[in-house]
């Protein structure tokens, strides 16, 4: 559904993304080839194996982008908040889309034509140098994954997924309440087991007094301890 057109010189999770530092006139230009549209928690805003009609850029909101894995189970590959873009891979690399998109809560996305957008970059070295470094970081982050997920017991995995989420949406107001409600099942594919498992885990952890169940939201009590089990320090 679309939603009130916001400026991109007003758009202050422009400043937190890949366009932080354009040009004004560049501001100008990408402000008239974006439209906002605004999805629903749950509603998917891209699928898998679908060709690419654009980029897509949060001005608000929370978003998993998920694959389907051999074994027909989803597993969660990226968390992606305010300022991040979306589908540009699908889109230098002139191929589908590798995985879907789905809001965790109502969002606000701009979405940018895939033509205009192209005549933007050809214009902007610098804008496709921050392309191309976003790309390189995004691979190495992807063979990170592989290479430990597979490792790691389980246990750790779920305590690094805990640090994930924090990196992605923060502290509510007391710095401790993870910022976003999230179904066991989602953090049961962002950690690489069943939902079971993950639950479980869970309680040991709530057990150990490193974290806090309340409800749906999960309050961290030990911070240093959550990243010592993640091996992350």
């Amino acid at each position: 559904m679309n939603q009130e057109h916001i400026g991109c010189d007003q758009c202050k999770s422009r400043l937190d993304s890949i366009f932080n530092d354009l040009k004004k006139n560049e501001v100008s230009t990408l402000d008239s080839i974006k439209k906002c549209q605004f999805y629903k928690k749950g509603e998917s805003i891209f699928t898998e194996g679908a060709y690419p009609r654009g980029l897509f850029c949060v001005q608000s909101g929370k978003i998993k982008v998920t694959q389907f894995g051999m074994n027909g189970k989803e597993q969660i590959v990226h968390l992606i908040h305010s300022g991040d873009v979306m589908g540009h891979r699908a889109i230098f690399g002139d191929d589908t889309f590798s995985c879907s998109a789905i809001a965790m809560e109502d969002s606000h996305v701009c979405f940018i034509s895939k033509a205009p957008f192209y005549q933007m970059v050809e214009e902007s070295s610098h804008l496709a140098l921050k392309f191309a470094h976003l790309l390189a970081t995004e691979l190495k982050e992807a063979e990170q994954r592989i290479s430990q997920s597979a490792l790691r017991p389980v246990k750790e995995r779920l305590a690094k997924s805990l640090l994930i989420l924090i990196e992605n949406y923060g502290f509510e107001s007391d710095q401790a309440t993870i910022n976003i409600i999230v179904k066991r099942e989602d953090l049961a594919n962002l950690s690489g087991t069943t939902r079971e498992t993950a639950t479980r885990y869970l309680y040991e952890l709530q057990e150990d007094k490193i974290i806090e169940l309340n409800e749906k939201k999960i309050k961290i009590i030990k911070f240093k301890e959550l990243q010592s089990l993640a091996h992350t320090f």
